[in-house]
């Protein structure tokens, strides 16, 4: 079998940890490509179904924050921020800031029965629709979360193992029972208009955009 090389995080939000950044910035975008994403602290072998990364060729990425690994798709949404302060409060304190901001996006979309579960995940009932984490040094918090918004289940299923750690509403279930998809809960959104809300959203906060359009998201969006 062929061994996985795990690839630097390069994806677009790596812009948001150079050391120049100072202030509150963001990038709301989707990736271009299937790929997989894992854990700082993830062992590959506990992590992902090896045989069918690798027989697929799905590049695979270790992020510097913790949690488990997720599938990043075309149809996923990743929204990213950045705080540099001198006085960090708990990271509970920066899931709730964040996650607030894209419940509240999601609803002026006419999504409903979004619920805050676990730690730092998104339901919609008892069903995920957003996991986030963070990554946390001396002088920045980089948070970072996944709104699936049209990702099928079985492709999760196919590729990511059964976490080692999960929240107590998971309750066991394997990925087809507890996660689901904005167009899986009938909320058949275009990509760019959950995109450009969740921008707008940002904005209005006062966060300051990394994007490369005007519309605040990244090309690999357009």
């Amino acid at each position: 079998m062929r061994e996985i090389k795990i690839r630097e995080y390069d994806l677009p939000d790596a812009r948001l940890l150079r050391d120049d950044i100072r202030g509150v910035h963001w990038l709301v975008w989707y990736p271009s490509v299937l790929c997989v994403v894992v854990g700082q602290s993830g062992k590959l072998e506990r992590s992902i179904l090896l045989d069918a990364v690798i027989r697929d060729g799905l590049p695979v990425y270790r992020r510097p924050s913790g949690g488990e690994a997720v599938l990043l798709s075309p149809d996923t949404l990743v929204i990213s921020a950045i705080i540099t302060e001198t006085d960090f409060r708990s990271p509970l304190i920066y899931f709730r800031i964040f996650n607030q901001l894209v419940k509240e996006s999601l609803e002026s979309l006419g999504i409903h029965r979004l619920e805050y579960r676990g730690i730092s995940d998104i339901a919609i009932g008892e069903k995920k629709i957003l996991g986030s984490a963070i990554y946390r040094t001396q002088r920045k918090i980089f948070y970072h979360a996944v709104l699936n918004v049209a990702m099928p289940n079985s492709a999760i299923a196919a590729y990511l193992s059964h976490p080692q750690k999960e929240p107590d509403y998971r309750r066991g279930r394997p990925h087809d029972q507890f996660v689901t998809s904005l167009h899986a809960e009938g909320y058949l959104l275009d990509r760019k208009v959950v995109g450009k809300t969740m921008a707008s959203y940002l904005i209005e906060a006062g966060l300051r955009n990394e994007g490369d359009t005007a519309d605040a998201v990244s090309p690999s969006a357009i």
